[in-house]
Order: C-alpha cells, then structure tokens, then sequence
C-alpha cells in the first residue's frame, strides 16, 4: 500500500486509489444500504425546522446510498446521470432544501464510515482505512457537487468549477473547508491549507495584454494538480490565488510541498513576450496554515483562512517568491 508521501506524479497517486478498493467499499456500501439508510433516516427527519415523513426520507436514503456507492466505484459522478435527475425530482416534492439535502449526505457519510469501520477488511484498524475514508468523504462531495450543478441553484454563486482553471470554485472550496474541519475536529486529524498567489499578475496584464494572465492562471493550475493528491481539493481562491487544502498530510510535508510548487512555477512558468522577445519570468508566493484539532477545540474555516491570507500578505512583504509557513494548533 502507497504512503501519504507519494505525490511526485499523478500515476503514484494512482497506487492510492486502485480499483479494486473501490469496487470493495462500493459493494460494502450496497450490501448494506437497508441499515445505512435506516440509520440516517433514524436523525434526518428532526434536522430541519419541520419534520419529514419516515417514508420520503427513505425513498431519499435509498438513492443517496447508491449516489454514493457509484461514486465510490466510479471516482466521478455526471449531473446528467439519472440517478441525479431522481434526486432532483424527489427533493422538489417536498420542497427539500439545498441545506438539508447537503446535511442528509453528511449524515449519512458519517453512517457509512462507522459502518465500515467495524469491517476486517477495510475497517478503521487496517491498512487501507486512511483511503477508505477519503474515498467516502470525497464521494459524498461528489454527489453535492453534481446536484448543485443538475439544478444550478444560484449559478453566479454556486457554480463548481472555474471555467478558467477548470480548478474548483471558492464557493465549493468553503463547503469543503467547513466540512472537512468538522470530520477533523470529530476525530483529531491534521489539515493543511496552502495559498498561492501569482507575483505582480495585474503588472504582466498591463505590460503584456490581459489574455497572458489567462494564461498564466490555466498553466498554473495544470501545474499544481500534478503535485497533489486526487482526494486533495484544488480551487480557484480569489482572481490571481489558488487554494489548496490537504487532509492526513503533517505539517513538514506539506510546507515541503508548497516550495516544490514555488520553485517548479519559478523555473517553468515563464514565457517570451514575442513582440519584444523578452523573457518574463513568473514566480508565486505561498501561505500554509497547518492545524490539529484537539478534545473541546473547535477549528473555524474563517479563522484558518484569515490566517493563510495574512501569512500570504507577509510572504509578498518581505519580498515575493517564498513561502511562509504557519502552525496554527490550539493550546491543549
């Protein structure tokens, strides 16, 4: 089995996710969606300000339990699906909020995991229980990621991917963060969150047409995906920014991480302006913000971006093309 360590190129980051653990967690997952469904519908119904017939939540249940095995299995899933267009149509009759939908998938990714973590095989004492998890985590967001976008609710605000970067938005990042941070609170794992920002980019638009900083945006965030894994979350943060965020990653790696990033854009990223034939050299400053949540300690998205945004600020103060590193732990 692959270790955390193995991010130099997309086909090692392929040792962690073979198909045959997926197809495994997926066919858990279907054998026992009666129980799965049964033990979330026990909690959904009284989450929401009125409650929902027994029945409608489990027609809801069953679908969300096979959305998820199929995402598991399949490392994707496509809004035009008919199991998405089910979802849909079933949410609209009763009315079910976004919100709660969101919060029913949370509950019932929670069942899931303490499900299998009773397994021999992929439980919570073997080997590949640290996958394992991602995988569900990750396939849960996967199956909101593609709801929203079937009924693109507030496409202006909502939208998933970045056109430009083809990265994931800020607004998705922030779902992910916000989740995320609370898994790690509920069982003490590390997250890091990474910044980058492309030095001087309203500079080279001016000097060398707008379209180059289009450019230079897309070839970054080709460049940085390869550096990570395929269960980290890659987005676009603000216009000239990228966030990323690592889960079960320790702090050393990823500062590591975030200085190869540094250096590859210094050494790669750059282009001649062919109208003067000048080398433009390109170069990003980085944030990283490690925390660990601990007993009673509750982590805030807000608070951990805030952080990475002012370690962002200090690294272009003190001259661009670094990287500044910040352990953000609770006192225990």
């Amino acid at each position: 089995m692959a270790t955390p360590d193995e991010y130099d190129s997309p086909y090692e980051n392929a040792l962690w996710l073979h198909d045959d653990l997926r197809q495994q967690i997926s066919g858990t997952i279907l054998e026992r969606a009666p129980l799965l469904t049964s033990d979330t519908v026990a909690i959904f119904p009284y989450s929401g300000p009125e409650p929902l017939e027994i029945e409608y939540c489990n027609r809801v249940g069953q679908l969300l339990v096979q959305l998820v095995a199929m995402a598991v299995r399949e490392g994707r899933v496509d809004a035009r699906s008919g199991f998405i267009a089910d979802l849909n149509r079933i949410a609209l009759e009763r009315r079910l909020s976004a919100q709660r939908l969101f919060t029913f998938v949370y509950l019932l990714e929670r069942t899931i995991l303490d499900e299998l973590a009773l397994s021999d095989s992929l439980g919570a004492t073997t080997e590949p229980w640290p996958v394992v998890a991602q995988l569900v985590r990750r396939a849960s967001i996967d199956v909101l990621a593609a709801y929203t976008d079937r009924v693109q609710l507030e496409p202006a605000e909502a939208a998933v991917i970045d056109r430009l970067t083809t990265l994931y938005t800020r607004v998705m990042m922030q779902a992910v963060l916000d989740k995320e941070l609370q898994l790690a609170g509920r069982f003490g794992h590390a997250l890091s969150l990474i910044l980058f920002d492309v030095d001087h980019l309203a500079r080279i638009n001016r000097d060398h047409g707008y379209g180059v900083g289009d450019r230079i945006l897309e070839r970054l965030g080709i460049l940085i995906r390869k550096y990570f894994r395929q269960h980290d979350w890659v987005a676009r943060h603000f216009e000239d920014a990228i966030a990323v965020l690592l889960t079960h990653t320790e702090a050393d790696q990823a500062a590591e991480l975030a200085e190869r990033v540094r250096a590859t854009v210094s050494n790669r990223l750059g282009f001649t302006d062919h109208r003067t034939d000048r080398l433009v050299e390109i170069t990003v400053s980085g944030a990283v913000v490690n925390t660990r949540a601990t007993t009673g300690h509750t982590m805030d998205a807000e608070h951990l971006i805030v952080r990475a945004e002012e370690a962002l600020e200090r690294a272009k103060q003190q001259g661009r093309n670094q990287i500044v590193r910040v352990d953000d732990y609770p006192p225990t």
